[in-house]
């Protein structure tokens, strides 16, 4: 009894404690498991969301708009751009919160968070590219 008290008072209480575990951790700061599944749940809505608006605002207002507002690049780059920024900045708060809450889906969220901010990158890119910041 003594020695699985002695292991609950030393262990962080985390469902894994494998090298690519303890490596996901140290690279996003998470030390404890006291975050809860319902933040991360929220912060990951909040990414997905903000994803949406900035595809919609991209592709769906922007074409719309900048024809009848005669506006070029310039408006839906800084838009485009600032969204961009949010949307990772918001996922890297959810990515620290599955992580920190001990998710199940841990791995599976990180790989999708991995190949949106592939995608974000490359909008990133092309904003920056409309604003003549990359040839």
């Amino acid at each position: 009894m003594t020695d699985m008290l002695a292991a609950e008072t030393t262990s962080p209480g985390f469902r894994s404690d494998a090298a690519p575990d303890r490596f996901m951790r140290r690279l996003l700061g998470v030390s404890g498991g006291g975050v809860s599944g319902a933040g991360a749940q929220k912060a990951f809505r909040t990414s997905v969301i903000v994803s949406a608006i900035r595809c919609i605002v991209t592709y769906v207002v922007v074409p719309v708009a900048v024809p009848l507002l005669a506006l070029s690049g310039w408006v839906a780059a800084p838009i485009g751009i600032a969204l961009c920024i949010y949307a990772v900045v918001n996922g890297i708060v959810s990515l620290r919160r599955f992580w920190g809450s001990d998710h199940p889906s841990r791995w599976l969220y990180t790989g999708f968070i991995a190949v949106v901010f592939v995608v974000l990158a490359f909008a990133l890119v092309s904003d920056l590219g409309r604003l003549g910041g990359i040839a």
